[in-house]
């Protein structure tokens, strides 16, 4: 799988409204069929930060969703509402779901 882990600093007038803002990006991209997950958090530490963690199934998945219509919508519409460019860290992982933890194995 495409494993990415992405942080987002938004401008502070907007980061609250992120999730609004980035809502329909967020759902077209959970309905790709080859779309693992693809989910934000905020940051503890910086309330205009957002860090996303998206997985697509193989490198086809990844390029359709780059080539998407929505991609090209979010390349337009969330930039705006950005402080800087978006960091990201982008790997190939050969697991196709999240592996637990064992040194925090639940018993």
């Amino acid at each position: 799988m495409i494993f990415i882990t992405a942080k987002f600093r938004v401008r502070p007038e907007d980061a609250d409204r992120w999730p609004e803002i980035a809502r329909d990006f967020t759902e077209a991209t959970r309905a790709e069929p080859g779309c693992l997950w693809f989910d934000w958090s905020r940051s503890l530490d910086d309330p205009t930060e957002y860090v996303l963690v998206e997985a697509f199934r193989d490198d086809e998945a990844g390029a359709a969703h780059v080539g998407s219509a929505h991609f090209a919508a979010a390349r337009r519409e969330l930039p705006p509402h950005l402080a800087e460019t978006p960091r990201i860290v982008n790997a190939n992982v050969d697991q196709d779901d999240w592996s637990r933890l064992g040194e925090m194995a639940v018993e």
